[in-house]
């Protein structure tokens, strides 16, 4: 199924999400990767606030490319999101409840985003410009001098994502490839030359 959601969002509004599904993200999305993350961490460590508010947030693990003139953001393709797996479980107990990226998680992840309703929704690699496309706003509110990996403010339009990991525990790295070896078995077909 596509839904649509907006940000913030609550438990409830992510519950009848399911591994497989698309959704069409809009409001405010705030972009982080790892250098921004172990920084996150330090300030949670100090007992200080997050640079944004993390309750109900969504985090995209991007690091876009500078904007040309006329442009609100450069190429802006998901990171691989298993080099924010050591942060992700803290941040999901804090409110967090979408992550954003590409690639499998781990199973502390998987565990966190069960244990806090949140879900991992996965953008389309390689396809920066269409990620892009989306967005409509763009301000940096923290740690310039990370360049690309600065924490920004995002404000988008029917980003188009896929839900990987949703609040049961399901995950489609995992489904998806039994679901289509299932199917070829069952039409007696070989598969094609492929890793899975």
């Amino acid at each position: 199924m596509q839904y649509k959601l907006t940000t913030p969002v609550t438990k409830e509004m992510l519950a009848p999400l399911k591994a497989g599904d698309t959704v069409l993200l809009s409001g405010t999305v705030y972009t982080a990767r790892d250098a921004a993350h172990k920084r996150m961490m330090e300030l949670l460590d100090a007992g200080q606030s997050l640079p944004f508010p993390v309750e109900g947030s969504a985090v995209y693990y991007v690091g876009p490319t500078p904007e040309r003139p006329g442009q609100v953001i450069g190429s802006a393709g998901p990171t691989t999101s298993g080099r924010m797996d050591a942060y992700s479980p803290r941040l999901l107990d804090l409110g967090q409840a979408i992550m954003i990226g590409k690639g499998a998680r781990n199973q502390a992840v998987k565990e966190a985003v069960v244990r806090n309703g949140a879900v991992y929704l996965a953008a389309l690699g390689g396809a920066g410009a269409l990620m892009a496309a989306s967005v409509e706003e763009l301000e940096v509110i923290c740690w310039e001098d990370l360049g690309c990996e600065a924490v920004r403010r995002l404000e988008v339009k029917d980003m188009p994502l896929t839900v990987i990991l949703d609040g049961s525990g399901n995950d489609l790295y995992q489904s998806g490839p039994a679901t289509y070896l299932g199917w070829i078995a069952d039409h007696k077909k070989k598969p094609p030359n492929i890793d899975l």
